[in-house]
């Protein structure tokens, strides 16, 4: 970041600080903390299998110039949960500054995370960063989905959004310390006019990735994936990081012109990890 900004110098808009432990077989909070304009709701399990999902809760509704959220997730050994949010996270006009999210994920050994917030929806004059730093136990499972959507008009015209930056760094920890496993940058600048134009996403205008790091992530397993994608109106492309102390990243881009499409590609995706992983149902996650 180049010199001082509306968000670096404001108090938080919202922090929130969650750590999950194992114990009787069944995951659960051990600690809780909320400020400003963040919180979780009650725990629940969908099945028998001891993972707890959290619902997190911005009652503001949206991200605002120079609104800085804070968000700290410690996944303990052998603890499980799927975090998601309540509905979907906005971007408004951001004049003179930018919004911003800073998470900060932390697993332990055989710790596992699901991440599955709604959709990303930037709007008209939006600037917004969130970075993300994941620590996991070479023993760790994430999953990270998300989907970014430009924000509409009453008249079905688009919006032109401004910036967005999202960047997930991802460290692998042993006992000799830890090592950088992947940098995944990302930025979008749309391009004066329409949204969807050639040289803007190859003329998409919904983004969809999926991040997974674990001792099981392969190259076959890449392959079904890219597989599996093909029966959806998107255009995708996988990737592999290297391998660090036995665990292995991919990250997976697909482009569509729609959220809901979007959101049955990653959905199968993940689907196919919990079947095949941990034994598991796709979530229903009853928000709607």
């Amino acid at each position: 970041m180049s010199g001082p900004t509306a968000s670096a110098v404001e108090p938080p808009r919202g922090v929130l600080e969650l750590v999950i432990t194992r114990r009787r077989g069944r995951s659960i909070a051990s600690r809780q903390f909320h400020e400003g304009a963040l919180r979780v709701l009650r725990p629940h399990y969908l099945d028998d299998s001891g993972q707890v999902c959290y619902v997190l809760v911005n009652p503001g509704g949206a991200y605002l110039g120079a609104d800085l959220f804070l968000i700290d997730v410690e996944v303990g050994d052998g603890a499980d949960l799927l975090l998601t949010t309540q509905s979907a996270t906005k971007i408004y006009r951001t004049p003179g500054s930018f919004a911003e999210q800073r998470m900060s994920l932390r697993l332990g050994e055989g710790a596992r995370l699901e991440l599955a917030p709604d959709q990303l929806i930037a709007y008209r004059e939006a600037t917004y960063r969130q970075n993300t730093y994941v620590t996991v136990r070479p023993s760790s499972s994430l999953v990270m989905a998300e989907v970014i959507t430009p924000g509409w008009s009453p008249d079905g015209a688009s919006f032109r959004y401004e910036e967005l930056r999202l960047r997930n760094e991802i460290v692998v920890e042993t006992d000799d310390g830890g090592r950088l496993l992947a940098l995944d940058n990302l930025l979008i600048r749309p391009p004066a006019g329409d949204v969807t134009g050639m040289g803007y996403m190859e003329g998409f205008s919904h983004l969809g990735s999926l991040v997974v790091v674990d001792a099981r992530v392969n190259q076959a397993l890449a392959d079904e994936l890219h597989a599996l994608t093909a029966n959806h109106e998107a255009h995708t492309g996988i990737s592999l990081t290297r391998t660090l102390a036995g665990t292995t990243g991919l990250v997976l881009r697909s482009l569509s012109h729609s959220t809901a499409e979007l959101n049955r590609l990653l959905g199968a995706c993940t689907a196919l990890l919990r079947e095949r992983w941990h034994g598991q149902e796709p979530p229903n996650l009853r928000k709607y």
